[in-house]
Protein backbone atom coordinates (compact mmCIF):
# COMPACT_ATOMS: atom_id res chain seq x y z
CA UNK A 1 0.00 0.00 0.00
CA UNK A 2 1.52 3.45 -0.88
CA UNK A 3 1.04 4.83 2.85
CA UNK A 4 3.46 2.33 4.34
CA UNK A 5 7.15 2.58 3.55
CA UNK A 6 8.29 -0.33 1.58
CA UNK A 7 10.81 -2.51 3.95
CA UNK A 8 13.56 -4.95 2.21
CA UNK A 9 12.40 -8.11 4.28
CA UNK A 10 14.34 -11.00 5.24
CA UNK A 11 13.69 -14.33 3.07
CA UNK A 12 11.38 -16.07 5.88
CA UNK A 13 9.70 -19.24 6.51
CA UNK A 14 6.16 -19.91 6.81
CA UNK A 15 5.00 -17.87 10.07
CA UNK A 16 5.10 -19.93 12.65
CA UNK A 17 2.29 -20.50 15.90
CA UNK A 18 2.78 -22.99 18.12
CA UNK A 19 5.98 -24.47 16.62
CA UNK A 20 3.41 -25.64 13.77
CA UNK A 21 3.64 -23.89 10.11
CA UNK A 22 0.48 -21.86 8.93
CA UNK A 23 0.60 -23.21 5.77
CA UNK A 24 -3.20 -21.81 5.03
CA UNK A 25 -5.41 -19.04 5.23
CA UNK A 26 -7.26 -20.23 7.99
CA UNK A 27 -4.14 -21.18 10.22
CA UNK A 28 -2.71 -17.91 9.35
CA UNK A 29 -5.70 -15.91 10.35
CA UNK A 30 -5.57 -18.41 13.46
CA UNK A 31 -2.06 -17.50 14.39
CA UNK A 32 -2.60 -13.39 13.88
CA UNK A 33 -5.90 -13.36 15.79
CA UNK A 34 -4.81 -15.15 18.95
CA UNK A 35 -1.58 -13.02 18.88
CA UNK A 36 -3.25 -9.59 18.53
CA UNK A 37 -6.55 -10.42 20.77
CA UNK A 38 -4.51 -12.10 23.90
CA UNK A 39 -6.80 -9.72 25.79
CA UNK A 40 -9.75 -11.30 24.55
CA UNK A 41 -11.54 -13.19 27.01
CA UNK A 42 -9.29 -11.81 30.00
CA UNK A 43 -11.35 -11.60 33.32
CA UNK A 44 -12.55 -7.71 34.56
CA UNK A 45 -13.39 -6.85 37.59
CA UNK A 46 -16.93 -5.85 37.55
CA UNK A 47 -16.75 -4.03 41.00
CA UNK A 48 -14.97 -1.86 40.40
CA UNK A 49 -17.50 1.09 39.79
CA UNK A 50 -19.13 -0.14 43.06
CA UNK A 51 -15.63 1.35 45.13
CA UNK A 52 -16.47 4.95 43.38
CA UNK A 53 -17.26 7.86 45.56
CA UNK A 54 -20.88 9.16 44.26
CA UNK A 55 -21.04 12.33 43.22
CA UNK A 56 -23.57 14.78 41.56
CA UNK A 57 -25.00 13.76 38.69
CA UNK A 58 -24.02 15.85 35.41
CA UNK A 59 -26.59 16.35 32.70
CA UNK A 60 -25.53 16.04 29.15
CA UNK A 61 -25.49 19.36 26.77
CA UNK A 62 -26.07 18.93 22.95
CA UNK A 63 -22.90 19.06 20.83
CA UNK A 64 -22.30 22.53 19.50
CA UNK A 65 -20.73 23.40 16.13
CA UNK A 66 -18.14 24.80 17.83
CA UNK A 67 -17.09 21.30 19.40
CA UNK A 68 -16.72 19.44 15.84
CA UNK A 69 -14.95 22.48 14.34
CA UNK A 70 -12.27 22.17 17.25
CA UNK A 71 -12.42 18.54 16.76
CA UNK A 72 -11.32 18.17 13.26
CA UNK A 73 -8.81 21.86 12.72
CA UNK A 74 -6.53 19.25 13.97
CA UNK A 75 -6.48 16.07 12.21
CA UNK A 76 -4.10 15.23 9.65
CA UNK A 77 -5.16 14.95 6.39
CA UNK A 78 -2.81 12.33 5.31
CA UNK A 79 -4.32 9.48 7.94
CA UNK A 80 -5.37 6.56 5.96
CA UNK A 81 -9.29 6.35 5.54
CA UNK A 82 -11.32 3.41 7.24
CA UNK A 83 -13.95 1.61 5.03
CA UNK A 84 -15.80 4.53 4.56
CA UNK A 85 -13.18 5.52 2.23
CA UNK A 86 -13.69 9.57 3.68
CA UNK A 87 -10.58 11.36 4.51
CA UNK A 88 -10.20 13.78 6.97
CA UNK A 89 -9.86 16.29 4.11
CA UNK A 90 -13.19 15.41 2.55
CA UNK A 91 -14.55 16.14 5.95
CA UNK A 92 -13.31 19.44 6.76
CA UNK A 93 -14.77 20.12 2.81
CA UNK A 94 -17.97 18.79 4.30
CA UNK A 95 -18.06 20.88 7.66
CA UNK A 96 -17.73 24.71 5.09
CA UNK A 97 -20.87 23.45 4.62
CA UNK A 98 -23.21 24.40 7.88
CA UNK A 99 -26.12 22.60 6.87
CA UNK A 100 -24.38 19.48 6.50
CA UNK A 101 -22.60 20.65 9.84
CA UNK A 102 -25.95 20.46 11.64
CA UNK A 103 -26.56 17.05 10.12
CA UNK A 104 -23.85 15.42 11.72
CA UNK A 105 -24.21 16.91 14.88
CA UNK A 106 -27.71 15.67 14.92
CA UNK A 107 -26.43 12.26 14.13
CA UNK A 108 -24.24 12.18 17.03
CA UNK A 109 -26.65 14.04 19.49
CA UNK A 110 -29.20 11.20 18.20
CA UNK A 111 -26.49 8.35 19.45
CA UNK A 112 -26.33 9.92 22.88
CA UNK A 113 -29.96 10.22 23.25
CA UNK A 114 -30.72 6.82 22.15
CA UNK A 115 -27.44 5.41 23.85
CA UNK A 116 -26.81 3.29 20.30
CA UNK A 117 -23.97 3.43 18.10
CA UNK A 118 -24.37 2.01 14.55
CA UNK A 119 -23.16 -0.27 12.92
CA UNK A 120 -21.27 1.64 10.31
CA UNK A 121 -19.33 3.50 12.53
CA UNK A 122 -18.41 -0.22 14.60
CA UNK A 123 -16.93 -1.53 10.99
CA UNK A 124 -13.21 -1.24 10.48
CA UNK A 125 -10.67 -2.30 8.75
CA UNK A 126 -7.15 -4.60 9.81
CA UNK A 127 -4.07 -3.74 8.02
CA UNK A 128 -1.00 -6.11 9.58
CA UNK A 129 2.12 -4.66 8.34
CA UNK A 130 5.88 -6.50 9.47
CA UNK A 131 7.68 -4.21 12.37
CA UNK A 132 11.18 -2.65 11.13
CA UNK A 133 14.70 -4.35 11.50
CA UNK A 134 13.58 -7.55 12.73
CA UNK A 135 16.14 -10.45 12.11
CA UNK A 136 13.70 -12.85 11.50
CA UNK A 137 9.87 -12.36 10.11
CA UNK A 138 8.72 -15.83 10.72
CA UNK A 139 6.68 -15.12 13.81
CA UNK A 140 2.98 -13.27 14.33
CA UNK A 141 5.11 -11.33 17.35
CA UNK A 142 6.88 -9.70 13.86
CA UNK A 143 4.13 -7.93 12.83
CA UNK A 144 1.49 -6.05 13.47
CA UNK A 145 -2.25 -4.85 13.08
CA UNK A 146 -3.17 -1.41 11.67
CA UNK A 147 -6.77 -0.94 12.59
CA UNK A 148 -8.81 1.73 10.52
CA UNK A 149 -11.81 3.04 11.57
CA UNK A 150 -14.61 5.48 9.89
CA UNK A 151 -13.87 8.80 9.96
CA UNK A 152 -16.83 10.11 11.29
CA UNK A 153 -16.63 7.45 13.79
CA UNK A 154 -13.61 8.76 14.74
CA UNK A 155 -14.78 12.36 14.97
CA UNK A 156 -17.65 12.26 16.77
CA UNK A 157 -15.66 9.46 19.39
CA UNK A 158 -13.11 12.24 19.27
CA UNK A 159 -15.49 14.96 20.38
CA UNK A 160 -17.28 12.84 23.42
CA UNK A 161 -13.71 11.97 24.43
CA UNK A 162 -12.85 15.82 24.73
CA UNK A 163 -16.16 16.23 26.33
CA UNK A 164 -15.95 13.55 29.10
CA UNK A 165 -12.37 14.60 29.72
CA UNK A 166 -13.47 18.37 30.62
CA UNK A 167 -16.53 16.37 32.13
CA UNK A 168 -14.31 14.25 34.91
CA UNK A 169 -11.34 17.11 35.49
CA UNK A 170 -13.83 20.45 36.46
CA UNK A 171 -15.64 17.80 38.68
CA UNK A 172 -12.61 15.53 40.20
CA UNK A 173 -13.26 12.23 38.95
CA UNK A 174 -10.17 11.87 38.12
CA UNK A 175 -6.88 10.95 40.30
CA UNK A 176 -3.91 13.31 40.84
CA UNK A 177 -1.70 10.38 39.55
CA UNK A 178 -3.46 9.58 37.06
CA UNK A 179 -1.47 11.30 33.57
CA UNK A 180 -2.29 9.20 31.13
CA UNK A 181 -3.94 10.15 28.05
CA UNK A 182 -5.13 13.30 29.48
CA UNK A 183 -4.38 16.45 27.88
CA UNK A 184 -2.00 18.92 29.06
CA UNK A 185 -0.16 16.12 30.29
CA UNK A 186 3.29 14.42 28.89
CA UNK A 187 6.39 12.49 30.03
CA UNK A 188 8.01 15.63 31.85
CA UNK A 189 5.07 15.64 34.30
CA UNK A 190 5.49 11.93 34.89
CA UNK A 191 9.18 12.19 35.48
CA UNK A 192 8.58 15.14 37.77
CA UNK A 193 5.97 12.97 39.83
CA UNK A 194 8.37 10.34 39.88
CA UNK A 195 11.40 12.50 41.13
CA UNK A 196 9.13 13.67 43.86
CA UNK A 197 8.17 10.32 45.13
CA UNK A 198 11.65 9.42 44.85
CA UNK A 199 13.01 12.66 47.09
CA UNK A 200 10.09 12.14 49.50
CA UNK A 201 11.25 8.84 50.18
Amino acid sequence: MSWVNKQKLLAIEAIKYKNQPCLTINSLWNALHSTFNTALHWQIDTKVPDKIVDKSPSFWVLFSKEEFRSAIVNCNNSSTPGPDKLSWSHLKTVFKNDECLTNIINIANACIDLGYWPAHFKRSTTVVISKPYKQLYNSPKSFRPIVLLNTLDKLIKKVISERLQFQVTFNDFIHLSQLSGLKFKSTIDVGIVLMLIIHLD
